[in-house]
């Protein structure tokens, strides 16, 4: 244990001078202590403690080194295939039942200016009315400020129920002054996880949490065939960090394929430039699958058409829209990217869009 001793003296002028000067108290070891020079000016002090500590950070340091070694000595645990049946190579079709029965939750929120068509890519992406002809468009629904609207359905395919959610944002961009026209927008995505979080930090929750935080966010284009206006870079900086954003051109049609190009090369530059993040793909081990990740990451944004509109040709129904001079299939990859993004969005990584919600925007 180290303490302090002063010690006076007087220097040449006759001044009157203390030093410091180390001691040790109880030392197991009885180091002898050099004992502190007379007169002014000595140097010793420092050098004394610097030796009497160094001994005890060394060995601290071997003693971590002895602790690092031996768990790099830890012998991995060894692989041992099993001839006889077990049992447990039915885990992966436990997992499957219990997630059938349980069913699974998607929640996902669209946004853009009123007019864009979304409600008609939900019914085209869905393949069902999930708004009829009785729903009031967003036109309709405009609203001075911006709303959320959210509607819920269960849909069922093959055994499998999905609860989809679909978050609507009626007013956003509509307004004369569009200054923080994405702050309700922002406050029910937070206001969902303060909603999860305190369901978790029950003393006694439930074995199901009804998860209602938005896994994926739509963002609605307007094609002008230029660049991202102002209202566009915002929205998607403010909303980064909080939600999974896919940026999605709407009315594709309205474009010719070179401007359609040249809309996407600026849209990605101006993306890149202003430091904004989208929803990252995930990398996998399979080479297909990451074949198929590189299709999807071509493809951004995704240039979608829409249509209420079923034409029937023998037992084929197909969504088109119609013109003077002919029709435009909404599911011809020529047309649009409409498949790629339903493949993109519901076969391939609704489950990684989820995960990704909890694990970092969530978790953040």
């Amino acid at each position: 244990i180290l303490h302090s001793t002063t010690t006076h003296s007087h220097t040449s002028n006759g001044d009157y001078r203390s030093t410091l000067y180390p001691t040790i108290v109880n030392n197991p070891t009885s180091t002898p202590i050099p004992s502190p020079p007379h007169g002014y000016g000595s140097t010793t002090s420092n050098s004394t403690i610097s030796k009497l500590i160094r001994p005890r950070q060394e060995s601290e340091t071997n003693s971590m080194n002895k602790e690092q070694q031996q768990q790099q000595q830890q012998v991995a645990p060894r692989i041992r295939e099993i001839s006889s049946n077990v049992g447990f190579v039915s885990l992966p079709d436990q997992v499957h039942r219990r997630a059938v029965k349980k069913g699974f939750e998607f929640n996902l929120m669209v946004v853009g200016q009123s007019g864009l068509g979304k409600s008609t890519f939900i019914n085209t992406l869905f393949q069902t009315e999930l708004y009829g002809q009785d729903f009031p468009s967003t036109v309709h629904r405009k609203k001075k400020t911006v709303s959320i609207d959210s509607s819920s359905i269960i849909l069922k395919e093959k055994g499998v129920q999905l609860r989809l959610t679909i978050v609507d944002t009626p007013g956003f961009g509509d307004a004369v002054d569009n200054s923080n026209c994405w702050q309700p927008i922002i406050d029910y995505i937070d206001s969902k996880y303060e909603e999860y979080l305190n369901a978790e930090s029950r003393v006694i929750r439930k074995s199901h949490i009804t998860d209602n935080r938005v896994h994926c966010c739509l963002y609605f284009i307007t094609p002008t065939g230029h660049s991202l206006q102002a209202l566009d870079i915002e929205f998607m900086k403010r909303l980064h960090d909080r939600v999974n954003i896919i940026p999605v051109i709407a009315k594709a049609d309205t474009l010719t394929s070179e401007e359609l190009r040249l809309f996407k090369k600026s849209i990605m530059q101006d993306i890149t430039n202003e430091k904004m993040k989208l929803y990252e793909f995930p990398e996998c081990d399979d080479d297909d699958e990451n074949k198929l990740t590189k299709i999807y990451k071509d493809k951004v944004p995704f240039a979608v058409v829409g249509s209420n509109f079923i034409l029937e040709k023998g037992n084929k129904r197909t969504r088109v829209r119609q013109y003077a001079w002919g029709i435009v299939d909404v599911e011809d990859e020529v047309h649009s990217d409409f498949i790629a993004l339903r493949s993109m969005l519901i076969r391939t990584n609704l489950n990684d869009l989820r995960d990704v919600t909890h694990n970092i925007h969530y978790e953040n």
